[in-house]
């Protein structure tokens, strides 16, 4: 018997989802699709809210890290990294007293990279800015 593979083609973040509030976290936020991203940071997560108020603002996803209880703000951004996205993520970070914070976008500049590094530098023993890794976890690939 003989197998058929396909070929996987890198496509643009927005040819799948056209906005991130209204696409891209309700996706982001089914059990499978968090399975699949804690078991790549290595956290178990379980969704307790999408668009979840901070004030007069909005995080994309708060899950609760079913190890230990603890908080973790997922942001989305479905271009390369901005000044408002970092500042996003420190504002819901202290809202939601998350000590977990993952940004997920389609690339990281080496400025805000360096920022999440630092920031793993600088806070407390247990606050965790998952930074990216050339390894992870690639949305979408499509087979052809």
């Amino acid at each position: 018997m003989a197998i058929s593979l396909g070929r996987l083609e890198k496509i643009g973040l927005r040819e799948v989802w056209l906005d991130e509030a209204a696409d891209f976290t309700p996706w982001l936020a089914r059990p499978e699709n968090l399975r699949l991203l804690g078991e790549t940071i290595g956290i178990v997560l379980e969704c307790e809210a999408q668009e979840k108020e901070v004030g007069p603002f909005r995080a994309d996803i708060l899950c609760k890290d079913t190890t230990t209880g603890s908080w973790v703000l997922i942001e989305n951004q479905l271009e390369r990294t901005n000044h408002t996205h970092l500042g996003q993520l420190l504002t819901y970070a202290a809202g939601l007293d998350a000590v977990t914070i993952v940004w997920i976008t389609q690339r990281f500049t080496e400025e805000h990279r360096a920022a999440l590094d630092w920031l793993n530098e600088k806070t407390e023993e247990g606050i965790n800015f998952c930074k990216p890794k050339s390894v992870a976890v690639r949305w979408p690939l499509r087979a052809s």
